[in-house]
């Protein structure tokens, strides 16, 4: 019996406890009050197109309730109230200044707070602090021993411009980007298109630049009928050494070096030969008879094997110097493509590519050479200690070629004049700024880095 009086008690004890809640003393009646919360101050800042010496402030800060916004510009004039629309402030001494949101209310006080760079020489307020180059040295002039190359393509040097400017004032080798290859040149078989090429070389050849041909076969860059060439082996043979010979006695005494077999080792395991329908139709030896048909058609034209991840992969270095041997006196140089990181390879093993070249008594050439500074996406801007960070880089790189013997140099070729053109791009599908020079063809800090690598 007392069991159940403890159970009925405990029932109504709720109940109970609401009532009293609810019937207390009317002195106590009123709106329940929720205390305010703190509204967090947040705002985006951006460069005048019209003026690089204002600042656009947009106060993007929202809340619930009332709260005051306040500048503090950084300039020493203390705290201005925030106005309806864009904060346009004027910055015309060199420095580095820390510009203030303050955002206030019953709950408290929070604050967002970014870094402003002024470097007047440099044009003014420097985005996202990197305030790029501001030398007046062109890198052609500075490299004295090799040739300093840039890519193009055919509707650039055919439209003139910024383009061509700089290609003209920076660089002494141009390269094709893509138009001096297999499917560019002999879309269909009997017929040879050389109009995108004629324009590249004529242009190289009419203002005193090298021109360096890249590639005469690459196994990304064949033509869907060679591919599927419906003839016998040898006539598959014949096809390509009329190629080779047409394209290179074209070009005899216009261009100074062809990449002739490009990419041909695979990434798997033991790097075997890539089973290109080259490979597949000509058998295991068809680079040396590329190499021969190029060696025929000029003589005094410089050939190159060409390759990537030369540096990352040891495996794959071992493989593309077993193929030159293999070539002997066929071959006069290495072409090592340096797509890189600002945070790798090793200086060592870029050294490796350097040092296995040399003792091969062959030319080396850096080629197709871009630095991503947002290798694993964790940047959304070009920061400036990223910016260090590559330059570095590239003044590491640049080291390392310059200092091998004057008889193993070639050139140092850029893959791509300014940051928004960068393959790169597309490729890993995220933002990136791998050059010397940002989407206005402004020098960035990476472009100093190539000049001191030189000193």
């Amino acid at each position: 019996m007392k069991i159940k009086n403890i159970f009925n008690i405990l029932k109504v004890l709720p109940i109970l406890l609401l009532t009293l809640s609810c019937d207390g003393d009317s002195d106590n009646d009123g709106p329940i009050i929720i205390p305010p919360t703190r509204v967090q101050a947040t705002f985006e800042m951006s460069i005048s197109p019209s003026d690089p010496n204002v600042l656009l402030l947009d106060n993007k800060t929202s809340g619930i309730g009332d709260f005051i916004s306040e500048w503090d510009f950084g300039q020493g004039d203390g705290l201005v109230q925030d106005l309806p629309g864009i904060e346009e402030v004027r910055f015309d001494t060199d420095g580095t200044f820390s510009v203030r949101l303050l955002v206030s209310n019953a709950a408290g006080l929070t604050v967002d707070s970014k870094t402003v760079v002024v470097d007047n020489s440099a044009g003014g307020i420097c985005p996202n602090g990197n305030c790029g180059s501001t030398s007046t040295s062109a890198l052609k002039d500075a490299a004295t021993t090799f040739f300093v190359g840039n890519i193009t393509r055919s509707s650039r040097v055919n439209a003139g411009g910024k383009h061509v400017e700089v290609l003209k004032s920076d660089f002494s080798s141009i390269t094709s980007e893509y138009e001096m290859k297999m499917n560019v040149m002999y879309p269909s078989q009997g017929n040879y298109d050389f109009t995108a090429a004629d324009a590249i070389v004529n242009f190289g050849v009419n203002n005193g630049i090298n021109v360096h041909g890249h590639a005469l076969i690459w196994h990304n860059a064949t033509p869907d009928w060679v591919n599927d060439f419906t003839g016998t082996d040898s006539e598959f043979e014949a096809m390509v050494k009329d190629y080779i010979t047409t394209t290179v006695t074209r070009y005899k005494g216009k261009i100074g070096s062809w990449d002739v077999v490009n990419e041909a080792i695979d990434d798997g395991s033991g790097n075997p030969l890539r089973n290109s329908v080259f490979k597949q139709k000509m058998g295991d030896d068809y680079i040396k008879k590329c190499f021969q048909w190029a060696r025929d058609a000029d003589p005094d034209c410089l050939l190159f094997y060409n390759d990537y991840n030369m540096a990352s992969s040891s495996g794959k270095r071992a493989a593309m110097f077993k193929i030159v041997d293999d070539l002997g006196d066929l071959i006069d140089g290495v072409g090592a493509q340096m797509h890189i990181s600002y945070n790798g390879p090793s200086k060592s093993n870029i050294q490796a590519v350097a040092n296995g070249t040399v003792s091969r008594g062959l030319k080396l050439h850096f080629a197709e050479l871009d630095i991503r500074a947002n290798p694993n996406n964790d940047q959304t801007s070009l920061t400036s200690q990223r910016a260090d960070a590559q330059k570095a880089k590239f003044k590491e790189v640049v080291q390392i070629y310059n200092s091998i013997p004057l008889d193993n140099k070639y050139a140092l070729t850029v893959w791509g004049l300014k940051d928004n053109e960068s393959w790169l791009l597309d490729f890993w599908g995220h933002a990136d700024w791998p050059l010397m020079y940002d989407d206005d063809y402004n020098k960035k800090k990476a472009y100093d880095g190539f000049l001191e690598g030189l000193q």
